[in-house]
């Protein structure tokens, strides 16, 4: 763990490679890895690897952090075959927006269409 990172959160513990995940993607400000309890069968979780806990958090400082999240996302789509059809973000903020870990993350799911509004 480094000072950027949470030793009581679950994705800090991912990130620090302290439990075990399948990352498909690592470099020097995020991961992705499945989601263990897929939504879609493309589900992603990509992760910062800096502790930072909703979007509501992040400021014009985060640029360099979101533009990677987003740009990786559109890579890992393209290489995963589900670009083409559609693909669906989601960043959930607080209890009430379904944000289960105080972390910032985002859902990459893919590989079957989505209703809205998503309910």
């Amino acid at each position: 763990m480094t000072a950027d990172t949470d030793p009581t959160c679950l994705f800090c513990r991912i990130v620090a490679g302290e439990l075990p995940s399948t990352r498909e993607y690592d470099d020097d400000l995020m991961i992705a890895i499945r989601d263990i309890a897929p939504r879609a069968p493309t589900h992603l979780l990509l992760l910062p690897k800096r502790h930072i806990e909703s979007a509501l958090d992040l400021t014009e400082a985060d640029g360099e952090l979101l533009a990677r999240l987003f740009s990786v996302a559109a890579d890992l789509a393209r290489s995963m075959g589900i670009a083409d059809a559609g693909y669906r973000l989601v960043s959930n903020v607080g209890s009430w927006g379904g944000q289960s870990v105080d972390h910032l993350h985002i859902h990459l799911m893919g590989g079957r269409a989505f209703d809205w509004p998503p309910g």
